[in-house]
């Protein structure tokens, strides 16, 4: 699964710190989702979206044989 979690940190001048805090997972979790090591819960993207303010298939896009 493709994600554009850096692409909205840059835009809402986010570190990956300061995302998890506001999360509330661990800077390793916000890592590992960016390089696509891991795939967050439901619940989690949509935290995501709404922080970010935009539609959770924008932050996330399956890739084929996902």
């Amino acid at each position: 699964m493709k994600n554009k979690i850096k692409v909205q940190r840059a835009i809402h001048n986010l570190t990956q710190d300061d995302l998890a805090k506001k999360i509330a997972v661990s800077r390793q979790t916000i890592n590992t989702m960016e390089s696509g090591k891991y795939v967050p819960s439901t619940a989690l993207a949509l935290k995501m979206a709404r922080l970010f303010g935009v539609p959770v298939e924008e932050l996330f896009e399956l890739e084929e044989g996902d």
